[in-house]
């Protein structure tokens, strides 16, 4: 099949199969090595091909690759073609579908092997540490900002945890802004007293 371009091929091809007993002759001549009767099983077959390969491995380029493949064995299997045991369209088919499976299982086992590599991975250390950390000073946070007064708490709780500006925490709790700036400074004092943070 060198020289053919069964790609271009695929898309021009008509869907309408020629009469079963020459498609039957042309694999008998594909099978003694004759190419030009190779490429009429593949202008016969290759759209019917492509659309159930297409069906199995949903990728149009892994359906392309797949399709060719598909030939390539059809033209090294040619020889051991028995019309007596069904037709040219039936045995094509037939390898299509399972070299469609053996895709999607290669496509899936690779990707088993790799979320295996990615999970057997040791944790980074430093992740490990800062996670710990962060958590700890989580809590040491929480339990110091229950110390505060209730106004400092509402309004850093506001600014930290809800993302407000001190514009939208004195609206919220309904003072001017520049007490909302007092209470948040003199909170944070306390938190750093409370959390023995020079």
């Amino acid at each position: 099949m060198e020289g053919v371009n069964p790609f271009r091929r695929l898309h021009s091809v008509a869907p309408d199969d020629p009469p079963l007993d020459a498609l039957t002759a042309s694999m008998q001549r594909a099978g003694r090595g004759d190419e030009a009767a190779l490429a009429e099983v593949y202008d016969a077959l290759a759209t019917t091909v492509f659309g159930l390969v297409r069906q199995v491995v949903r990728s149009p380029a892994l359906a392309e690759e797949v399709t060719q493949e598909v030939f390539v064995e059809v033209w090294r299997l040619a020889p051991r073609y028995d019309a007596g045991r069904g037709s040219v369209r039936a045995w094509v088919t037939t390898i299509a579908h399972r070299r469609s499976v053996d895709a999607v299982r290669s496509t899936q086992s690779t990707r088993d092997r790799d979320q295996r590599d990615v999970d057997l991975r040791p944790a980074d250390h430093d992740t490990v540490v800062e996670g710990v950390l962060d958590s700890i000073d989580r809590e040491r946070v929480q339990r110091a900002l229950t110390h505060l007064p209730a106004p400092q708490r509402q309004a850093i709780e506001l600014a930290y945890y809800g993302g407000h500006t001190y514009r939208e925490v004195a609206k919220l709790l309904e003072c001017p802004e520049g007490t909302v700036k007092t209470r948040i400074r003199d909170g944070l004092i306390h938190l750093r007293d409370e959390m023995g943070v020079t």
